[in-house]
């Protein structure tokens, strides 16, 4: 069999000290923490897309870095690509990997000529599953990227589109359960708006709840039993999307009583964008019981736009373990790399060395997470801060035995509140400092 990267090695773990930049210095598959292997901690996931087709193309100029695997023909282009993935996540060690319906085989000139594509490579590709032992994470449709979608797909105010976007996703969701695939994201990647002038905001949104709730139920009564996700986006392409953030997209499931079925995918870029933090995101995911799977990647501040770039701040990546790690770990969902090399890095060393970064930033993040619930300290000050509620009138509260007439009363008696406790905000910090970087005996 041709091997696609004889310039990468195969990626062990070295440990710190290594100087060897193909070997990981915190990723160690097998380590144990907090009573389960790094390995099903983080359940890394390449991206079909930026991975393996991405050249580095932008609006400014052409790709890059050649990503058609030494073929011409498109369907053995798709061919070659699915044996270089597999090598690819071979050597880096990665378990999972993400598609779009468009990423693993070229669209056809007919629905029905794109979907035999899709058997064949699927065929194809579930081969390859058996052979290399890997899972998708989850699979999803690109109904975003042809001309046919520049209105949206279930927002799109052609119905003749919406009906073409739901056969797609049909399809796209028969391929991911033949694949065995935890998970179905719906990245409404056009589902916005531009300007209110055309747009029916209220037709829209229920069309698009109309088309989820179609879909999801067909896949289930297929016998899919993996998590539907919704990826939050507050702009890029259109001005206004209409999953703006985890709150607005939880918002949105809870109405149209999608809320009990679906969950959510957070990006930290996608955060970057809506003017949140990675782990606000991730926060407000979880205490809405939404939490399900994750986009690793990261944003420039001084850019508008979805850089995508290889995640490397490890202040991001242990605060998101963190909440991972509060919300009881990941059941179908995982860390996806939808991350691309600059397009100034285009040799296939670069994108070997960006997914080593990223890996290893998790991995680290994910020990300081640990070390930070195991030392207490930011857990028994949130208890403390929050202590009032655990006794008399706050203790009512919290059992939601109160009136408001008896709380009417108790204010009354209280008279002028002087005293409240602080919010330590900088020894917070400073303790998650120390434990990054302190010098423990």
């Amino acid at each position: 069999m041709k091997e696609f990267f004889p310039q990468i090695p195969y990626v062990r773990y070295e440990g710190a000290k290594s100087y060897n930049p193909f070997a990981f210095r915190h990723y160690d598959p097998e380590r144990v923490i907090l009573g389960k292997p790094m390995r099903e901690h983080l359940r890394f996931a390449m991206s079909y897309w930026h991975t393996m087709c991405a050249d580095g193309t932008d609006m400014f100029g052409v790709g890059t870095n050649v990503k058609t695997y030494g073929e011409s023909d498109p369907m053995e282009i798709a061919k070659a690509k699915a044996y270089a993935a597999f090598e690819f996540m071979d050597k880096l060690s990665i378990d999972y990997f993400c598609f779009h319906d468009r990423d693993i085989a070229p669209e056809g000139r007919t629905l029905g000529e794109s979907c035999e594509r899709l058997d064949i490579i699927s065929d194809l590709i579930a081969e390859l599953m058996r052979e290399h032992s890997k899972k998708v994470l989850w699979g999803t449709a690109n109904c975003f990227g042809n001309p046919r979608y520049m209105h949206g797909a279930g927002t799109a105010p052609n119905a003749d589109v919406f009906a073409f976007a739901a056969a797609q996703i049909k399809k796209a969701l028969d391929v991911t359960i033949k694949l065995g695939g935890q998970g179905y994201v719906y990245w409404g990647g056009r589902e916005g708006y531009e300007t209110l002038l055309n747009t029916d905001m209220a037709l829209e949104l229920d069309n698009l709840a109309f088309l989820l709730k179609l879909t999801s139920d067909y896949a289930r009564k297929k016998g899919f039993r993996g998590d539907f996700y919704i990826e939050p986006k507050p702009k890029e392409p259109t001005k206004h999307q209409y999953d703006f953030d985890a709150a607005t997209v939880c918002g949105f499931l809870a109405k149209h009583g999608l809320d009990k079925d679906f969950r959510l995918n957070i990006e930290a870029n996608h955060a970057t964008l809506a003017g949140h933090t990675f782990e606000h995101e991730l926060c407000v995911a979880r205490v809405n019981g939404a939490f399900g799977s994750i986009d690793a990647n990261q944003g420039d501040m001084l850019l508008g736009w979805d850089t995508d770039q290889f995640p490397t701040n490890v202040y991001d990546t242990t605060l998101c373990m963190l909440e991972v790690l509060r919300a009881g770990g990941f059941t179908n969902g995982g860390l996806n790399f939808d991350a691309k090399v600059r397009r100034g890095s285009f040799t296939w060393e670069d994108v070997a060395l960006g997914y080593i970064a990223g890996m290893d930033a998790f991995a680290l993040g994910l020990i300081k997470a640990a070390e930070i619930i195991e030392d207490g300290r930011l857990d028994t000050f949130l208890k403390e801060r929050y202590s009032s509620y655990s006794t008399g009138i706050g203790k009512k509260i919290s059992d939601r035995t109160v009136t408001l007439d008896e709380l009417d009363a108790y204010a009354r008696e209280l008279g002028d509140i002087t005293t409240n406790i602080s919010g330590r905000q900088e020894y917070l910090e400073s303790i998650v400092n120390d434990i990054l970087f302190g010098e423990r005996s």
